[in-house]
């Protein structure tokens, strides 16, 4: 089966609302085996969410619609679709029951709009509303499977979950169960990295790889279909491993957590400390990691030398580097990450020192970024980066590229007991 999603609601248009409705629909409709082609959002005007009903009959099995099931005026879903369909509108005796108590609890006057929440089209299959006054509905018009759920997402998401999931699952086939995998990459763009898998792509078939990219990362989510659990499961690795003999370089991760939580885990599950020193990017790589529930098992410490004044007394960095390297640069930044691991006596520690603008420093541009790691190899390590953007954007691209970096780094890191 294939699917259309239609949320209704001028607000929506607006930017008044954001529609969190229709992701939340298209990823568990995935899980059920049914794909979703479109997704409409259409105003609360009675002509438009015809045309628009009209057009999703002709190319889609299923048609879901969230919201207009309130008692106003241009609450217009359930007319418009009973108009399309033949249907006369009914009520739906338990929600109205419901309703009237709910008044009556209330010590309130219930006015006459509010009955009519309680409208259902006839010959449909009820759907409970157990979080507000409106029921949703299935109609099942020839080949055509029409479902009718609230706007507001608290009723909405139970209402799925709870009566129309079992719905489909009953009605669906088995052999049409999707899987996702989602492999994460840093320091590659959309466009490279579809150069460099462009082949695969092209002839993607079962599984389908579609790259995203956003925040200064790319995503590519594999899609499976079978009936078989296990077989899923090695379709998957088997096109993961193409990918990753081709960007492994870049790979950081799988799933939803950000590259913050990855590293995170990373330096809880080795029992390794870290601790700080921080320049351009004020503390925001010690803020992320300290968000992180058990945080202080990891995060010893942190300094942020902003001036070069502080460079020298919090961290003791020499004349001698100021002089001649610059506080921008491949030597302080090294000498940050020693000086950070000594006075906070951690295993490990990062440091960020750069250029964020709005001007240039030392004849270094803006967005010359060094990060350096100490205590993983013999002598701190260092990276220099090209970073564009916002002072912002650049402080949070510099922090994402250190976890990615000690990610690196920590496959090679044990313990000495």
């Amino acid at each position: 089966m294939n699917a259309e999603i239609i949320s209704v609601g001028s607000e929506l248009l607006l930017g008044q609302i954001v529609n969190t409705n229709a992701a939340y629909l298209s990823k568990e409709l995935a899980g059920l085996g049914i794909d979703v082609y479109y997704q409409t959002t259409v105003g609360d005007n009675d002509k438009r969410l015809r045309a628009v009903t009209e057009k999703a009959l002709e190319r889609a099995d299923v048609l879901i619609f969230t919201g207009g099931l309130g008692p106003t005026k241009d609450d217009l879903t359930k007319e418009t679709v009973a108009a399309i369909l033949g249907k006369s509108l009914i009520y739906d005796e338990p929600s109205l029951a419901k309703i009237a108590d709910f008044f009556k609890k209330r010590n309130k006057p219930m006015s006459e709009n509010n009955k009519k929440q309680a409208l259902i089209i006839e010959d449909s299959k009820v759907l409970v509303n157990r979080y507000g006054m409106a029921p949703g509905m299935v109609i099942e018009s020839g080949e055509k499977c029409i479902v009718l759920l609230p706007g507001p997402p608290k009723e909405m998401i139970p209402m799925f979950d709870d009566e129309l999931r079992p719905h489909f699952s009953n009605e669906g086939d088995s052999s049409t169960v999707i899987e996702s995998r989602v492999l994460r990459f840093l320091g590659i763009g959309e466009s490279q990295l579809e150069t460099e898998i462009l082949d695969l792509i092209e002839q993607q078939t079962n599984p389908t790889i579609a790259p995203l990219a956003g925040d200064g990362e790319v995503t590519l989510r594999l899609t499976v279909k079978h009936q078989k659990a296990d077989l899923r499961q090695q379709l998957l690795d088997d096109v993961e491993g193409q990918i990753q003999k081709r960007v492994e370089s870049y790979f950081y991760g799988y799933g939803d957590a950000s590259i913050v939580e990855q590293t995170f885990l990373q330096l809880q599950e080795k029992k390794c400390t870290i601790a700080t020193a921080e320049s351009f990017t004020g503390g925001l790589f010690a803020k992320e990691l300290s968000s992180n529930p058990g945080a202080g098992d990891v995060l010893l410490g942190g300094i942020v030398a902003y001036a070069t004044s502080a460079k020298k007394e919090l961290l003791n960095i020499s004349e001698h580097i100021i002089e001649n390297e610059g506080v921008v640069s491949h030597q302080c930044a090294k000498e940050m990450a020693l000086q950070a691991k000594r006075k906070c006596n951690s295993d490990i520690a990062i440091s960020f020192t750069g250029v964020a603008g709005p001007t240039s420093q030392e004849g270094k541009r803006i967005g010359e970024v060094y990060i350096a790691i100490a205590g993983i190899a013999n002598e701190p390590v260092s990276y220099q980066l090209d970073l564009s953007g916002t002072r912002n954007e650049i402080a949070n691209k510099a922090v994402k590229y250190g976890c990615f970096y000690l990610l690196n780094e920590l496959k090679r890191w044990s313990k000495t007991e």
